[in-house]
């Protein structure tokens, strides 16, 4: 069997231009939209390709920029080609927002891919402070943390880039791709917390499924009728059961 291709990606998105009577508490009417949201950019690499390998794609001088279909035809061959995805909260946004624009612009389905999200693992195995990407990349990343793009700050980076500013665009390439490389550093620290869920990625090796490395047999879960060897990656640490032997044939 071959090895899994693994992709991670992160998308931004233009924001809805609307009209409200007020700041807070704001119910909006779909005739208040004066216009609506569209992919802006988005940067994707395959894991463990190195950094200058990440692949960026955005709307800048584009005569129409809220017709996106062009900048999604990269992202949709990506996933099409991928059968791992791994996001930050890409489950709940990322995707779905993918899958919305797929669907608005007449494009089929990629193919199906196996989905793990850094945010939710965190979120199910620890009950960390928070579990954004700024939090978790500025307390276990060592080489990428989440950037702030404190020239153009909040909001700030959106309207420039929709004003195309070629230095806001230049700073939305580079958090872009940040978040990609911080997603990466991400999952290798957490992947081994839940080997259980993460995926696949060395299938039908001797080795750990999760990250390849070397794996020792460290003595046994016993449940009522049966007992199942602990394996214990030397590498990234995983624990992973082995196979469920009877208790009256293992004696």
């Amino acid at each position: 069997m071959r090895q899994p291709k693994v992709l991670i990606f992160d998308i931004e998105t233009a924001p809805m231009v609307v009209y409200v009577w007020g700041r807070r508490e704001q119910n909006v009417a779909l005739n208040q939209i004066k216009s609506d949201w569209y992919v802006l950019a988005w940067a994707a690499k395959w894991l463990g390709d190195a950094p200058s390998k990440v692949i960026y794609k955005d709307q800048r001088g584009a005569k129409n920029p809220a017709d996106d279909k062009d900048l999604l035809q990269g992202m949709w061959k990506l996933l099409d080609e991928a059968d791992i995805v791994i996001t930050q909260n890409g489950r709940r946004f990322d995707s779905r927002k993918l899958n919305a624009r797929f669907i608005i612009n007449g494009m089929n389905p990629p193919s199906p891919y196996e989905h793990w999200d850094t945010l939710r693992v965190a979120r199910t195995v620890a009950d960390f402070t928070s579990n954004s990407l700024e939090y978790l990349s500025d307390k276990l990343c060592v080489k990428y943390k989440k950037l702030s793009h404190k020239k153009f700050p909040a909001m700030e980076l959106w309207k420039q880039c929709l004003a195309q500013n070629p230095e806001a665009w230049e700073c939305m390439k580079k958090y872009n791709i940040h978040d990609v490389l911080a997603t990466e550093e991400l999952y290798l620290k957490i992947r081994a917390w839940s080997p259980k869920t993460s995926p696949v990625v060395f299938p039908n090796r001797d080795g750990c499924s999760v990250c390849g490395g070397q794996v020792e047999y460290r003595g046994y879960w016993r449940l009522k009728e049966y007992r199942v060897k602990k394996i214990h990656c030397l590498k990234c640490g995983a624990w992973r059961s082995g196979k469920k032997e009877r208790l009256q044939e293992a004696n």
